[in-house]
């Protein structure tokens, strides 16, 4: 046990000098403002650290809205496999996998971002917890530690949690109500990825039953779970989920999925702006339309042959432009009508 301890040590160690090193950064200017014992400084520093640690994870966040989609878009294909060797699982799940690659789609994309914060969060989880108990960790001081553990948010300290409240009334309910925010901001943000971002033939294959059961039991065990996390661990996960749903509505509609109604409402937008500034609309395909019954353009006048003088048709063997006809040659008084009227007269 005591081998499982150690290594368990010699990975968060290194959190913890990270958390608490953009922590005091963030405490040094707000303490400026609000005091270094206030709970407002130490509870805006737990914000700053959320929104550093998202905004770090913004690349990795990108690659899993692309691989979210390619899952949505391959459904049909995942469906055709499935009708093509549904006898055959072993045969299915290579040919699956070799879609998966050819699309480069990875089905485990979308728990990245919750499985890299989970480390900064027990990190995090730990300081609160050890500073509650008088101790300090990576660059805390014992000083930092007791106004951690004393700093509060409207009346509750930030290191309490529901299940040691000590029946304080004010604790329970700062605790509960973020509690409910974080399970409704879960909930929601799953919510708006399924109704806006899906298109129909998603909805019904195995990918949409995965979502569907994430939709209700994420935000379930999270809310079971956060009853013993601390306040100010509870802070950062609401931040962070408000930081995803933002995200993650800004993404959807500006970059929605084809063929899912957030596609069809910016088209609808897009085709508003253009009729607003009096341009021409777009078609499907993103052409600009034109008339569906445009004029023919007329045709290009012909040239008339340049006036030849007796001796020029005959050098010329008769045709304006100098090129010889492959008749065989005649005589002028065949040729020139103007010969015969000559000789009659």
């Amino acid at each position: 046990m005591s081998f499982f301890t150690e290594i368990g040590s010699f990975i968060m160690r290194p959190l913890y000098f990270v958390i608490s090193a953009v922590l005091l950064g963030f405490h040094n200017v707000f303490g400026n403002i609000f005091g270094d014992a206030s709970g407002a400084s130490w509870a805006l520093s737990i914000i700053g650290l959320t929104l550093v640690i998202r905004a770090l994870l913004i690349p990795l966040f990108v690659k899993q809205i692309k691989s979210s989609r390619n899952m949505q878009l391959i459904q049909p294909h995942v469906k055709e496999l499935q009708k093509k060797y549904g006898h055959d699982r072993e045969r299915l799940a290579q040919e699956t996998m070799a879609l998966y690659r050819e699309t480069k789609t990875n089905p485990f994309a979308s728990c990245m971002p919750l499985l890299l914060q989970m480390p900064i969060f027990l990190a995090l989880f730990r300081l609160l917890d050890q500073a509650a108990k008088g101790k300090a960790h990576g660059l805390l001081d014992k000083t930092d530690a007791d106004q951690l553990a004393n700093a509060e948010l409207f009346g509750a300290p930030i290191s309490a949690t529901f299940t040691r409240s000590d029946g304080d009334p004010t604790v329970q309910v700062i605790a509960m109500t973020l509690v409910v925010v974080m399970i409704a901001t879960t909930f929601l943000t799953q919510r708006q990825l399924m109704s806006k971002n899906m298109p129909a033939d998603a909805l019904t294959g195995p990918y949409a039953q995965q979502q569907k059961i994430l939709l209700w039991v994420l935000p379930f065990g999270m809310g079971i779970s956060g009853f013993f996390f601390p306040i100010g661990v509870l802070l950062y996960w609401t931040t962070s989920n408000l930081w995803t749903m933002g995200q993650q509505f800004w993404v959807i509609r500006n970059n929605p999925a084809p063929n899912t109604e957030a596609f069809a409402a910016k088209e609808r937008r897009d085709a508003e702006k253009r009729k607003r500034k009096g341009e021409p609309p777009e078609e499907a395909s993103g052409s600009v339309a034109t008339d569906p019954d445009p004029k023919p353009p007329k045709p290009p006048k012909r040239q008339q042959p340049k006036k030849m003088t007796r001796e020029q048709r005959k050098k010329s063997g008769g045709k304006p432009g100098g090129q010889a006809s492959k008749r065989p040659p005649q005589s002028d008084d065949q040729n020139d009508p103007q010969s015969d009227e000559g000789e009659d007269k």
